[in-house]
């Protein structure tokens, strides 16, 4: 049998998520791409299978803990063709130092004989293979362009281990250590602190031996091998010999602390750039809130914990908002508390900043679909050779892409100045979606230039992802505009909450068959019912009343798509 460490994979440009749930225990068998643990950002949470099939030997995270890409998990007891060999390596090496170290005994010299004979049959494989030096570049950055180098994490002649960070990177939504894919020494760096780096970008050359590998796992080996020495050599004084050598992963846990406390001295605040932007936003000063993260890392529920006592204080600001009085509601009748997730927290704290800090305006307009219906259903012999099923969500995003492209007031945010409006090029297209683990929005790109046929294939996958809690940070990043269907549930009309950066939304509400006059004719019609929300700061009523205009055309006469 021989084990394989099972580590926290790419994130999709997360830098550091809540472990909210362990899915196994010790001894459990584990097939490949069982769940091991479920983490969850502050925008989706997510399963991480295992790459393996195995048994748990140990398990190094809990639930609460905060992981980064590169953490270990756990380690997986698994059958491979390599398991004789490591475990005949672990016997060798035990018996070899138990030997040497019983000098004193009677049977020292047969013991010394015989490891001899075996240091010279190891011989052979002990030669150094013939040094290769090896390139780290910057892998893929989960969607971002360029990012700034915020620390080096080590120089020329350090031998570092597969695994261990290189440099510290940090883009404007995330902060992340890039690991070493190999064990080595460093020969060179290519980069300094403050560099701008992108993907592909050469980093430190690693020199690479099949020495300095074996003296690794004689090191990760030192603390069994007292363990592996015969019963007569733990009975003499002299076994105790090996034992310094246990110190070795101590001194390796004490460099990384030390190196972590480095860290956290270069900056007066241990924070990442999404808790700092967050409180730039607040107007909080970092230096005066108490992190309860990690090594004293300030996290998001922390500003928001410090701007609620604040707001509650009695001596606050004044024009706070009041705070709601506290209620028992058990006087009044049974009740059952349950801790809201931390999807839904995150989801109630960014509606509420979106409503206080956007000046809402709703319009309201039906759009007739009859002929648009009668198309879809057309379709249906289609649909079943393509195993493909069509909704009307497909049509509602093509035509709003159209509406922005011919409406640039929507397709826009505003600076974080106040005093510019950010034009986009693009159509990436956010859907709501209802999931048991609260709401999320993940994003379609680039829907004005994909068909029908795809958006539908698309807009399955997504909205399967996240209700099985498997959307990445980037999946719904980059969004223009969002459309919230309540068609499937009812209501006759809302008014959704602007998704901010965005500057409009769109609401569809439940279709409904209603008399309407054609020329002089009165014939039943289908009538969707839509409601628009828009950041009166950007967006006008005129412009409203003209991207409402083209839409609920474009939507009676889906020819008009191809003009």
């Amino acid at each position: 049998m021989s084990k394989q460490t099972v580590k926290v994979p790419d994130l999709g440009g997360a830098s550091e998520v809540e472990a909210i749930e362990i899915c196994v225990a010790v001894g459990d068998a584990v097939t490949e791409e069982q769940s091991l643990i479920v983490v969850e950002s502050d925008k989706a949470s997510m399963d991480i299978p295992s790459p393996f099939a195995g048994v748990v030997t140990s398990i190094s995270v809990a639930e609460g803990a905060t992981v980064s890409e590169g953490d270990v998990i756990l380690e997986l007891e698994i059958e491979g063709a390599n398991s004789e060999a490591v475990e005949t390596e672990a016997t060798d090496t035990g018996a070899t130092n138990a030997e040497v170290s019983n000098t004193g005994s009677d049977n020292t010299a047969v013991a010394v004989e015989e490891s001899s004979v075996e240091s010279e049959a190891a011989a052979p494989a002990a030669e150094p293979a013939a040094a290769t030096v090896q390139t780290v570049v910057v892998p893929d950055l989960g969607g971002a362009d360029a990012v700034e180098l915020i620390e080096v994490l080590v120089g020329p002649g350090d031998i570092i281990n597969e695994g261990d960070g290189i440099v510290v990177m940090e883009s404007d939504k995330a902060s992340m250590e890039l690991p070493s894919p190999v064990t080595g020494v460093i020969v060179s760096l290519h980069i300094n602190e403050g560099d701008s780096l992108s993907e592909g970008d050469p980093v430190a050359e690693v020199e690479v031996q099949a020495q300095v590998q074996v003296q690794v796992q004689a090191q990760a080996q030192a603390p069994e091998q007292p363990a592996a020495a015969p019963a007569a050599a733990r009975e003499e004084k002299p076994a105790a010999k090996p034992a310094p050598a246990a110190p070795a992963p101590a001194a390796a846990n004490s460099s990384n602390a030390n190196a972590a406390g480095d860290r956290r001295r270069k900056t007066d605040v241990y924070a990442g750039p999404a808790v700092r932007k967050l409180a730039r936003e607040l107007g909080v000063d970092l230096s005066r809130v108490t992190g309860t993260g990690p090594r004293g890392r300030l996290a998001k529920e922390d500003l928001h914990a410090f701007v609620k006592k604040a707001v509650n204080e009695p001596q606050g600001v004044g024009g706070a908002i009041p705070a709601v009085p506290e209620v028992d509601f058990s006087q009044f009748g049974e009740v059952d508390i349950q801790p809201m997730s931390k999807l839904h927290k995150v989801t109630a704290a960014n509606m509420h900043r979106s409503w206080l800090n956007v000046p809402h305006v709703t319009q309201f307009d039906e759009a007739d679909i009859t002929e648009l219906e009668l198309f879809r259903n057309s379709l249906k012999p289609e649909m079943e050779k393509r195993g493909i099923k069509i909704t009307p969500l497909p049509f509602l995003m093509k035509a709003v892409a159209a509406a922005l492209r011919a409406n640039p007031a929507f397709n826009a945010s505003l600076g974080s100045d106040g005093e510019s409006i950010v034009y986009k090029n693009y159509v990436h297209v956010g859907m709501a979606v209802d999931t048991p683990a609260g709401l999320m929005v993940p994003v379609i790109r680039d829907v004005d230039s994909k068909g029908i046929w795809d958006l539908s294939v698309e807009i399955l996958e997504l909205a399967t992802k996240a209700k099985e809690r498997k959307l990445k940070p980037n999946e719904m990043q980059g969004g223009c505009f969002t459309i919230s269907s309540l068609g499937g549930i009812g209501g006759t009309g809302f008014t959704p909450i602007v998704n901010t950066p965005e500057v409009g939304i769109l609401g569809v509400s439940k279709l409904q068959i209603k008399p309407v006059y054609v020329g002089d004719q009165l014939e039943p019609r289908k009538m969707l019912p839509l409601s628009l929300s828009y950041d009166h700061r950007a967006v006008n009523g005129g412009d409203a009343g003209r991207f409402f205009t083209f839409l609920s055309a474009v939507l009676a006469d889906v020819r008009r798509l191809v003009l």
